[in-house]
């Protein structure tokens, strides 16, 4: 037995580098999009209790479909063999007033509901999984700022430093030069918190707990663009929310139907023999049996479906105002932060630059203090931190347009 299995041992033992390396070679490997958008697409329990659903409301649309079955029933009058009468029918229920094509419509309108709403469970896994793509970018871009700001900080105080002790400058400039280069590596600090956070944000998408990337692949350089606002209301009619809104309201209407049609009685349809041993012969036994709807109309259960029917009208329009107002409000900030940031890329970051280049330049030359150039350093950092914050409120508006139209 060993003989047979030592092969087995040697070959995993040489295979088991290679596996480590391919694992540890995906957990380098920067993640893009668009694996991320695949991964929650593939692997999202959002998605997959949708599709449950779907699977669910096909076995619904099959029930509703079958007939009812027969009935078999059988009686006996006397327990006397020679005087016993023996009667076996077989019922046949018919129903009226079209009970089984209104069931059929309901549970089709049923199906069509849960397909729409794995359209807006798509859309919204999509936007989620982009949403915290995107926020660790972001992240991502704080911690690479915060380093400079860091390094910057430091190369700062190392001047001061050599300053003070050439007696160019007093004690005090190496304190607070100690200061902010103690601030800017709290803030380091903080910046690298919130990227841990965001990348196990982003892996959470697909249902890892613990991240299986080192980091994201692309930038924020570009700035997002979205179509004009009443281009982005003509296709909000065709949003996988309002079309789940809108298929619902129909199967709520069917319901009605469905109700309705259980007013109407149900026939049933008898025939069978009846044994006379008494008389030693068999008789044929055809029935006819309908319930009378004296007391039990159906009345209260129509009620209701008709004001589930009317609730799902109004909640229609609630989603509508709803949709066109959020869509209104992403793509009013959209606009906002574009403008934003083409000022900030225009105007505020090279001016900020070429004064911090001025102030550090002139306290070497002793021209400027030490508070100037850490006024124009502050400066300079808020103005990138700003832009990248404005960055970011961009992406996320854009994509919260993506979620709202189904893109």
């Amino acid at each position: 037995m060993r003989r047979h299995l030592w092969p087995l041992g040697l070959a995993a033992a040489l295979l088991c580098p290679f596996t480590v390396r391919a694992q540890a070679a995906d957990t380098l490997n920067p993640l893009t999009l668009e694996q991320a958008l695949e991964l929650a697409a593939s692997r999202s329990p959002q998605l997959s209790a949708a599709r449950r659903e779907i699977e669910a409301q096909a076995g619904a649309l099959q029930q509703a479909a079958s007939r009812p079955n027969p009935e078999l029933a059988a009686s006996v009058e006397d327990h006397r063999s020679a005087t016993r009468t023996t009667t076996a029918t077989l019922n046949f229920p018919l129903e009226l007033g079209g009970k089984r094509a209104a069931r059929v419509n309901a549970a089709q309108l049923a199906h069509r509901l849960a397909q729409a709403e794995l359209a807006d469970a798509r859309a919204q896994v999509r936007a989620a999984a982009t949403a915290a793509y995107f926020g660790l970018l972001a992240a991502q871009e704080r911690v690479e700022l915060a380093t400079r700001s860091a390094e910057l900080a430091a190369s700062g105080a190392q001047a001061v430093s050599r300053r003070v002790a050439a007696g160019k400058a007093a004690p005090a400039d190496a304190l607070r030069a100690q200061v902010d280069q103690a601030s800017a590596q709290l803030e380091l600090t903080e910046a690298q918190g919130e990227l841990t956070a965001a990348r196990h944000a982003l892996a959470a998408q697909w249902g890892d707990t613990e991240p299986r990337f080192a980091a994201v692949a692309g930038g924020l350089q570009a700035i997002p663009e979205r179509a004009p606002l009443p281009e982005l209301m003509g296709r909000l009619d065709e949003a996988p929310a309002l079309l789940a809104a809108r298929t619902e309201r129909e199967r709520r209407q069917a319901l009605v139907d469905v109700e309705r049609s259980k007013a109407v009685p149900d026939l049933t349809f008898s025939v069978g023999a009846k044994r006379d041993n008494e008389q030693g012969r068999t008789q044929a036994v055809v029935g006819l049996s309908i319930p009378l709807p004296l007391f039990d109309r159906n009345q209260g259960a129509l009620l209701e479906a008709r004001k589930r029917a009317d609730k799902a009208d109004d909640e229609l329009q609630a989603a509508r105002l709803r949709l066109r107002a959020e869509l209104q409000t992403a793509a009013t900030q959209l606009a906002i932060a574009r403008t934003s940031l083409q000022t900030l890329q225009a105007t505020v970051l090279p001016a900020t630059q070429q004064a911090y280049d001025m102030a550090r330049k002139g306290y070497e030359a002793g021209k400027f203090g030490f508070l100037d150039v850490i006024d124009a350093q502050r400066s300079l950092l808020q103005a990138r931190a700003r832009y990248l914050g404005t960055l970011a409120n961009a992406y996320q508006a854009a994509t919260a347009i993506d979620r709202l139209i189904g893109r």
